[in-house]
């Protein structure tokens, strides 16, 4: 399918660097345009919204003097209560950042505001009804969230989420779940998608905000050290089981689907913080290059895939 018009021809990979909470920062958004895949970045990483406004005008710096550089994009939460809405989506606005990603609700304000400068609004969609909804909403990308993928993730296996999808959607669509190499990426391609989504390869990059003891984490663990569920925010979630270990929490409750008890938590210990999310992805992350050096090597694997 067609890829929305400010990215055809543009990016060097059919590819997507997730905005991941606390990780995405400026330096990985600036290096990620450069080296040719759309880099993006949580509003709410910074706070208050003013702290987003001084990333983006540093990102919008940057990317001024790169010429070849592919356009960035923004993440926000649409989800009822999110207090920081209106404002972010106010910069978003008035900096007319090009892609704007809507998570967790529905993206209709959005739609029309991020439209009305000539921006484009992708959005997660982890099951059917929600791709249906981001439809209705006039999205211009569908993220399909299948199982595997870091952070707050879907469960349906890609192969039937992609083309159920398909049957009703011949949008720009992009897949998230799992995808760490540039065969990955192919295979999103032969499935039906646009896009593929990376988040977990991207946080084990050089310029990446993750803690180095996450980036190391990550190399160590396997798909068995990922622990999908939905007592710590509510929704499901992948976690690395050694970072959930390290604060004190009993993994087999939480596999037994039973709530943490916060007895056994170790002081100082903040859920949003200190809980480490990665995809299935892991088992083929072997180690912590520059977002350059990662991109050259993706673009290698892509190339053999496409050529087999």
């Amino acid at each position: 399918m067609p890829l929305p018009s400010m990215l055809e021809g543009r990016l060097r990979l059919p590819v997507i660097a997730a905005p991941m909470f606390l990780v995405s920062g400026p330096e990985l958004v600036i290096e990620c345009c450069k080296a040719g895949v759309v880099g993006t970045v949580p509003a709410a990483n910074v706070r208050p919204s003013a702290e987003f406004e001084k990333w983006v005008q540093q990102i919008e710096a940057a990317l001024a003097d790169a010429p070849n550089a592919v356009p960035w994009g923004a993440n926000i939460s649409v989800r009822r209560g999110n207090e920081r809405l209106e404002e972010d989506l106010d910069i978003c606005v008035r900096h007319k950042i090009p892609v704007v990603i809507t998570i967790l609700g529905k993206p209709d304000r959005v739609v029309e505001a991020v439209h009305s400068y000539g921006g484009i609004v992708l959005h997660d969609a982890a099951t059917e009804r929600h791709a249906r909804n981001a439809m209705a909403a006039g999205v211009d990308g569908i993220i399909a969230l299948a199982g595997g993928a870091g952070g707050h993730t879907g469960w349906q296996n890609p192969f039937s989420l992609v083309r159920e999808i398909r049957r009703f959607w011949d949008g720009c669509l992009i897949l998230a779940g799992a995808i760490s190499d540039g065969y990955g990426v192919r295979a999103a391609e032969v499935l039906g998608a646009d896009l593929a989504y990376m988040g977990t390869r991207f946080t084990a990059t050089k310029e990446s905000l993750a803690p180095e003891a996450m980036k190391q984490m990550i190399v160590d663990c396997k798909a068995t050290d990922i622990l999908c569920e939905n007592q710590l925010t509510g929704l499901p979630a992948n976690y690395m089981i050694p970072s959930l270990r390290a604060a004190g929490l009993d993994v087999d409750k939480l596999r037994a689907g039973e709530p943490p008890d916060a007895a056994g938590v170790e002081d100082n210990v903040k859920s949003w913080r200190d809980l480490w999310s990665a995809g299935h992805g892991v088992s083929i992350i072997d180690d912590v290059p520059p977002v350059a050096e990662l991109v050259d090597r993706l673009e290698a694997e892509y190339r053999a895939a496409c050529a087999r």
